[in-house]
């Protein structure tokens, strides 16, 4: 039997039921604050509470681990787990930067039987889920164009909260992330050039320093364009938006529900797609990740694919500071 650690009991603790959900014992737990590993002493008294990460990734009964810290305590995290042979399965972003990512992934080369996952999510609602076997099945022709809108709706968040307390904090990293692995899985396609614009205008008097709102437009390996937002400052509720143009039909996830256009005639009435939105739990990528790991099957997100859509994301981060389009690196 696996046996699994979790640090940061955040989110971390829905990973808790993930781990459990797929037959795994939780062994360990850790997080910064006093008060969060006092209640986990309480709620989850099998488990041995760790004050520091270093702790938790360092000991002998832990086999698998799940970085649920702040995000830009995530690169450390992983690198040191990757090099004592645990299987890494982490919140998004995996890095915050180019060099982070070279660490992660010369960390892999020197440990190739470790397993690494991240939880971008939304591969696994239903109703993503359900649209993208559409489009496999030929029901919008030729994906050519394709565009998504992270409307984050939360301000507070990084007016107030660790956020903005990061100084080179990145929504499209933070959030943008997961539309942009979203896209690449429905596209089938790597992204391999982008271009990017922002600005700070919904924070602005804050101490959050760099922009809440970021528009990028992508260039694929087949041909196909797309534009991703990262919009953290929105008056919007939490919403994920997503329009795919295809040559005989197009699919929109709107705030009134998800449809199917399949006619140009204005009188033609859209069909609704009624499968359920979000229609996931935030560890339900976990059971299969830890299939992989077991030679039982394939993750939803495999290691490649956790690279591809990081090299986008910084590739945007980078277009933003240069005001240029930007090369995608490809693996």
């Amino acid at each position: 039997m696996l046996r699994a650690g979790v640090i940061g009991l955040g989110v971390g603790e829905q990973h808790i039921l993930g781990y459990r959900a797929a037959g795994v014992e939780v062994v360990a737990l850790c997080d910064m604050s006093t008060d969060k590993r006092a209640d986990a002493a309480r709620l989850y008294p099998e488990c041995k509470i760790y004050e520091t990460a270093e702790e938790l990734l360092d000991a002998d009964d832990v086999d698998v681990v799940s970085i649920a810290s702040y995000d830009h305590h995530h690169a450390t995290q992983i690198v040191r787990a990757i090099s004592r042979g645990k299987h890494v399965f982490s919140e998004k972003p995996i890095c915050m930067n180019e060099d982070e990512l070279d660490d992660i992934r010369n960390a892999l080369k020197r440990n190739p039987r470790v397993r690494l996952s991240t939880n971008t999510i939304l591969r696994m609602s239903e109703r993503f889920r359900d649209i993208r076997r559409r489009v496999r099945a030929g029901e919008l022709g030729r994906l050519y164009c394709v565009e998504a809108d992270y409307n984050y709706g939360r301000l507070q968040k990084i007016m107030t909260g660790w956020r903005g307390e990061i100084v080179d904090y990145s929504v499209m990293l933070g959030g943008g992330i997961h539309m942009i692995d979203l896209l690449i899985w429905m596209v089938d396609s790597p992204v391999i050039e982008v271009s990017a614009v922002g600005n700070k205008l919904c924070s602005v008097g804050s101490y959050f320093q760099t922009p809440d709102m970021v528009m990028a437009w992508l260039r694929f390996y087949d041909g196909t364009i797309g534009k991703v937002g990262a919009n953290f400052g929105c008056v919007y509720p939490h919403f994920h938006k997503i329009a795919l143009y295809g040559t005989e039909g197009t699919f929109e996830n709107g705030i009134g529900g998800g449809v199917l256009i399949r006619s140009r005639d204005p009188q033609a009435p859209p069909q609704s797609i009624k499968s359920a939105y979000p229609g996931m739990a935030k560890g339900d990528l976990i059971p299969g990740f830890i299939d992989t790991i077991l030679g039982k099957g394939k993750a939803a997100v495999e290691e490649l694919d956790v690279f591809k859509t990081m090299s986008a994301c910084l590739a945007i981060d980078k277009s933003l500071r240069t005001g240029k389009p930007e090369v995608v690196e490809t693996y």
